[in-house]
């Protein structure tokens, strides 16, 4: 039981961090373009976090069941990937590089699953059908999607900003900007409820599959009664208390901010107008909306940063500052093994102390 009060409250922190750290996915660019102030940003990001985190479940079963085999998942292994995520999200916090949390935490379960079965590679499900024949596993879930959302978030910017130039040519830059920055506080709203439906839900997940490891082990077969609602059976529908509960503390996080990052994003990879930021969150938001209708956890992250560049590729190529861009591919690259290798670490630690 002290070991699942350490998940719970490890899942809590790594919620709320996730919350700061991703702030900058649904306000930077509302930031950058003057159409809010910081605080009220942040406070109008965390609003629409709060409603998307209760909007759905999809991600959170995805996490929850489909990635590793059950068999080899324990509370270390849960604790494992958590602390690695966390350990990973802050260190880029600090950097100002917006990584993925989502990736983070993917990682830090297959490392944690690894080492819970002695490095066999056969426990993580890279591809197969469900019951009710839909694909599952790392390769559908994660890997395609890692590389295809932000090449399409690229894409769809470019290609929404073009249309919209081409819409806008006779129209008068102060119209515009008129126009797009009341515009932008939808777009905002719209990108912060996407974050919430997609990134929250995560950890839903996995706290869930921290209480069905503990139901199945038997760890909670004697709480009393009153605790009753800790018994999660494998696969059950995410519970109520765990959906309120991280949807709050992501709330908390984003209302905190996360500046470093936001400079990063709003400020250093291209110089943008509210008609910018308006189809760099249009089309995030309706790529992560796409995919968290089927499950997919993918990163809000990287969408929102494709998209930013991909409308600012539309004024000129040299428009996009590549090589803020390059350390922040450097961080996707190392996301996944690099939390890998903390869990994992991590785990053979609680292992030799007993756990």
């Amino acid at each position: 039981m002290t070991l699942f009060l350490l998940v719970l409250f490890a899942a809590l922190v790594f919620e709320y961090i996730n919350g700061f750290h991703d702030t900058a996915n649904s306000i930077a660019t509302v930031v950058s373009t003057k159409v809010l102030t910081p605080r009220q940003a942040v406070m109008w990001a965390a609003f629409w976090n709060l409603i998307g985190a209760l909007s759905g479940t999809a991600v959170a079963k995805t996490i929850s069941g489909g990635l590793v085999e059950a068999s080899s998942v324990s509370m270390i292994t849960v604790f494992g990937a958590l602390l690695g995520a966390i350990i990973w999200n802050l260190i880029t916090w600090w950097l100002g590089l917006p990584s993925s949390s989502s990736h983070a935490l993917i990682g830090g379960l297959c490392g944690g699953a690894m080492a819970t079965a002695n490095g066999n590679w056969s426990v993580l499900i890279w591809s197969e059908v469900d019951k009710k024949g839909a694909a599952v596993g790392l390769w559908p879930k994660v890997v395609l999607p890692m590389f295809s959302s932000p090449v399409l978030g690229f894409i769809a910017g470019g290609l929404l900003m073009y249309i919209l130039m081409i819409c806008l040519r006779k129209a008068t830059p102060r119209l515009v900007g008129l126009v797009f920055g009341k515009a932008q506080l939808a777009s905002a709203g719209f990108m912060g409820y996407g974050h919430g439906l997609n990134d929250a839900q995560k950890t839903m997940g996995i706290i869930t599959l921290a209480l069905a490891t503990g139901t199945a082990s038997g760890a909670f077969a004697t709480l009393p009664d009153w605790l009753g609602f800790l018994r999660v059976e494998p696969n059950a529908e995410i519970p109520f208390w765990v959906k309120i509960t991280c949807a709050l503390v992501m709330a908390a996080g984003t209302a905190a901010g996360g500046w470093r990052i936001i400079r990063t994003m709003g400020h250093k990879m291209v110089k943008l107008q509210p008609v910018h930021g308006f189809a760099a969150e249009t089309t995030a938001a309706l790529v992560i909306h796409g995919a968290s209708s089927i499950g997919v956890p993918v990163s809000t992250t990287h969408i929102i940063s494709t998209s930013i560049m991909g409308v600012g590729a539309t004024k000129r190529l040299s428009a996009v500052k590549w090589g803020v861009v390059e350390r922040i591919l450097w961080a996707w690259v190392l996301t996944l093994p690099v939390t890998a290798m903390l869990a994992y670490g991590i785990v053979e630690v609680g292992h030799m102390l007993g756990y």
